[in-house]
């Protein structure tokens, strides 16, 4: 039974959900999602393992009550699941972030690599954003600032899903912009800045020494399919997952071969 609970961190309530027995693993949501966007994957993978899934501060149910520390850092979200695995005495488990997700991952993994078994790299990436990549952000958040959220999401939803996606299911679309058009515009910007400032963590990649995960989606505009390549063979120990026909949302493009690619890792991972 999927138990929802939640923490008091710097005077604010961070929200998240357990479910499952078994090797734990965080499922770390991106930028404009909250943890409902792994509802796919769940069913899957509580038979193998206790699932957390928190909404990051801001996301989902996480809305703060007094004023969003807009200068957060991608490390601060790193410390906030450490947090929570510390209130869930969970010393150790595998680590799967979604785009914005993967950052924070990686930044966990730089702080707290003995807290991991294992991480994966949903459509994300160790490199920093390149200058055109920046440029990019900004202008999104001038968009936000003059347009608001929901019309920000409804403008870049499209983006996020394959060609293939587009034109054999174009609810996909729909259902990401219903769940995710009303949010706090200046939480998105906060997203954004942080970021913009996180460091390179190809170091990350090339120091770790367990298993690291790669989904790739074949027609990624977010996380281009060359670079993604690139970056997988850092590791000393990669499991690379080309998902065809997907772009940066395979969870939902792709989810039977995400839910096997997972429950496979997983296994391995907890050997």
């Amino acid at each position: 039974m999927l138990e929802e609970t939640c923490l008091s961190l710097n005077g604010e309530k961070i929200f998240y959900r357990k479910i499952g027995n078994g090797i734990p693993i965080v499922l770390v949501h991106g930028f404009a999602e909250d943890g409902n966007i792994w509802d796919r994957q769940v069913d899957t993978l509580k038979d193998y393992s206790q699932l957390i899934i928190p909404d990051l501060p801001g996301s989902g149910k996480s809305v703060s009550v007094h004023s969003i520390p807009y200068e957060s850092t991608i490390d601060d979200y790193a410390d906030c699941i450490k947090a929570i695995l510390d209130a869930e005495s969970i010393k150790s488990c595998i680590m799967i972030g979604h785009s914005m997700g993967g950052y924070i991952t990686l930044a966990f993994a730089e702080k707290y690599a003995k807290a991991l078994k294992g991480l994966g790299l949903f459509h994300s990436t160790a490199y920093p954003d390149s200058g055109e990549k920046k440029a990019s952000r900004r202008k999104s958040i001038e968009f936000i600032r003059k347009h608001g959220a929901g019309e920000f999401i409804k403008q870049s939803a499209p983006n996020l899903f394959s060609d293939y996606t587009k034109k054999n299911h174009a609810g996909m679309i729909e259902e990401l912009i219903c769940r995710y058009d009303n949010f706090d515009p200046l939480v998105l910007v906060s997203y954004y800045e942080a970021m913009i400032k996180r460091p390179d963590r190809t170091s990350v990649l090339r120091s770790y020494k367990k298993p690291i995960l790669f989904f790739i989606g074949e027609n990624d505009n977010a996380v281009p399919l060359q670079q993604s390549l690139q970056q997988s063979y850092i590791p000393g120990i990669s499991y690379i997952h080309i998902l065809e026909n997907a772009g940066h949302m395979g969870m939902w493009e792709a989810t039977n071969d995400v839910n096997n690619f997972l429950t496979a890792f997983i296994k391995n991972a907890a050997l």
